[in-house]
């Protein structure tokens, strides 16, 4: 596929579409210089980088990497569909679904290899695309009981937590010993393995777990260089 001009996808993005949006092709291809991921949009002769991203999402300063569900895929997920749909709150809402279906199966195996990636393979994706959105400043609510950072996100069956600058859930689910609590990076799905968790029988604070979570979360992110 050769890609297209660019549409609105999912219901959501359409009533939201991009208010600026460029036509014509557009092509997005990856490959790695020195073992450096590297992204262009071929269509308009650019380098993409982490730069403009950042100022939505913090994931991943030092660049980005697709092929598996992280940080740096979420950085490139974010970078795309900002650069694609010129659309902040599209971007933000979105990237961590599209970064699980589209950037996580990208392959770029082998130093002459590369991976290609059309706007209507993007278009595509995101028309499948109409539940898990993220949790960021503009959408969830705040929790009385936690930082600013944190916001809540609806889900019938149990309580999520998410932080909206970095790539860190809570999710709070019943258990066979009581509640179980878990802080986990890879959305509120699944938690193959979870960064920290606790078990909270019925009649303890599960409010207090739930802020010891947040706690554990500061404790995996590492401080900015030349800070101790």
């Amino acid at each position: 596929m050769n890609g297209n001009a660019r549409r609105p996808t999912s219901s959501r993005v359409q009533t939201e579409a991009p208010a600026h949006r460029r036509d014509g092709a557009i092509e997005y291809v990856g490959f790695r210089v020195d073992g450096q991921a590297v992204v262009l949009n071929l269509s308009e002769h650019q380098r993409l980088t982490p730069d403009q991203s950042l100022e939505l999402v913090n994931h991943s300063p030092t660049g980005f990497e697709w092929g598996y569900a992280g940080s740096g895929p979420a950085q490139l997920a974010c970078g795309l569909l900002l650069d694609y749909y010129n659309d902040a709150q599209v971007a933000r809402e979105h990237y961590i679904a599209f970064r699980n279906r589209v950037i996580s199966q990208l392959e770029c195996d082998g130093p002459a290899a590369c991976w290609h990636l059309t706007g209507e393979q993007i278009d595509a994706a995101m028309a499948t695309i109409t539940d898990d959105v993220v949790a960021l400043p503009d959408g969830g609510k705040p929790s009385p009981t936690l930082p600013e950072n944190w916001r809540t996100v609806t889900r019938p069956d149990r309580r999520v937590f998410q932080r909206a600058d970095r790539d860190h859930y809570i999710v709070l689910e019943e258990g066979t010993d009581g509640w179980l609590a878990v802080l986990c990076s890879q959305g509120d799905r699944a938690y193959p393995a979870p960064l920290a968790s606790r078990t909270v029988s019925d009649d303890a604070d599960v409010e207090r777990a739930i802020r010891a979570l947040v706690d554990e979360s500061n404790d995996h992110i590492e401080p900015p260089e030349g800070e101790c």
